[in-house]
């Protein structure tokens, strides 16, 4: 009987893995970290590296600015992770932000905007859904 059973248990355990695997792509298992880099004159910056570090693991995600001064970083983080320390950093400066969301939200992106501008940093997560919005329409 158990040699009969064994394919069976073999393709629920691929069923069952696969819809871990898919889960990590829901909108609930990702937050978003985007804004732009640019000099105090608002002249972009293409090519800067820009990180985002977890404070609560090290996992670090990577990301650069593209030719507009555009940064998109998408970073791993479920409901459990609301209030947990981010720290971004780029052209030499590093903020840390947190990661502010509703939990029980799973139909809005999370997120939230951040821009280097010169020697200053500018969280505005106001501006997230339009900038993010603008991005995907590209």
């Amino acid at each position: 009987m158990a040699g009969k059973c064994a394919p069976l248990f073999a393709f629920l355990l691929v069923l069952v893995a696969a819809d871990a695997s898919l889960a990590e792509h829901e909108l609930h298992y990702r937050y978003t970290v985007l804004g732009y880099v640019k000099e105090t004159t608002g002249t972009v910056r293409s090519r800067v590296e820009v990180e985002l570090v977890r404070e609560k693991t090290g996992f670090s995600y990577l990301g650069r600015t593209d030719e507009t001064g555009l940064y998109v970083i998408v970073a791993r983080l479920g409901d459990e992770s609301v209030g947990e320390k981010l720290r971004l950093q780029a052209a030499g400066r590093t903020l840390t932000i947190t990661a502010r969301f509703d939990p029980a939200d799973h139909l809005h992106e999370r997120g939230t905007r951040v821009d280097f501008i010169g020697e200053r940093t500018v969280e505005t997560p106001t501006a997230f859904a339009t900038t993010l919005g603008r991005f995907l329409a590209q």
